[in-house]
């Protein structure tokens, strides 16, 4: 199976694994009618513990191939570790829809924070990358911020999403939450997409008393304005359409494992996008 351009998308979502369907999730249930795809690039599994360079380089060649394949109106960059990476090269680069990306939700967490002790829980790239030093200058300067990057975590989510259950969750993020009260932080920003997937835990693990802040309907909302600022016509009425693709089958993970998961998400299996298909 493969992709087909059938007059484009409204909008795209990439991320490169299961991260992004929050994402996607969410945009559908505020645009109902709009049609959606959604591109896992899962050979390239995992991106944040890559070099930059390499990272930019493989978002690179997801967004040509988003672009190729589907024409969407809109792109967003479900994935943390690819758009503070990746988000201002790709902005000069491509010209033929505008990105919408996802960066660590360093500026509402220091509204948030009373005690200015906030961690962020991301993975090791963005953890580490210059875009987020520059986050923190800029808006929580006063912050003591807490930096995890958390590469296991996010492999968990990414090959446990559908068949874990409560208590695995929970035990998966335990050494990060308790690493975060431990260092009496009363915020956490979830800093990379596949970690909104096991928020509940999170929160419930760290207590009321800590804020679990991430981006998700912000991205959603900010993707949706940036739609109609750019179509006259506005979505199409009727019903909309959510598509799940993945650029292939990692060692270990069959076709039924992705249609599942598109499943658990509300999404059109549709198999492997790949050039010329």
């Amino acid at each position: 199976m493969g992709g087909q351009k059938s007059g484009g998308y409204d909008f795209a979502f990439l991320d490169s694994g299961t991260g992004g369907l929050p994402y996607i999730r969410r945009l559908r249930e505020l645009l109902p009618s709009a049609r959606c795809v959604y591109l896992a690039d899962t050979l390239h599994f995992p991106y944040g513990e890559k070099k930059r360079d390499e990272v930019i380089r493989l978002t690179f060649e997801a967004v040509s191939l988003l672009l190729a394949l589907f024409s969407p109106r809109v792109i967003v960059l479900a994935c943390n570790t690819m758009s503070v990476a990746a988000l201002e090269k790709l902005r000069s680069r491509y010209l033929q829809a505008p990105f919408v990306g996802t960066v660590p939700a360093i500026k509402l967490a220091a509204a948030r924070s009373l005690n200015r002790k906030i961690g962020l829980l991301a993975s090791s790239r963005t953890v580490a990358d210059p875009y987020t030093d520059a986050l923190i200058a800029e808006f929580a300067g006063d912050c003591e911020i807490i930096r995890r990057g958390d590469g296991e975590l996010i492999s968990f989510i990414e090959n446990n999403l559908v068949s874990s259950d409560r208590e695995s969750r929970i035990a998966a993020v335990s050494p990060a939450v308790n690493s975060f009260r431990s260092a009496g932080a009363d915020t956490i920003v979830l800093a990379c997409t596949h970690f909104i997937h096991v928020k509940d835990e999170i929160a419930e693990l760290a207590g009321t008393e800590v804020s679990v802040i991430d981006s998700c309907d912000g991205v959603a909302r900010q993707a949706a304005s940036v739609f109609s600022r750019i179509s006259s016509s506005g979505i199409p009425e009727g019903p909309g359409s959510g598509e799940f693709y993945v650029t292939g089958f990692p060692e270990g993970k069959t076709e039924s494992y992705y249609e599942e998961l598109a499943s658990f998400s509300g999404l059109l299996w549709k198999g492997r996008a790949a050039p010329g298909t």
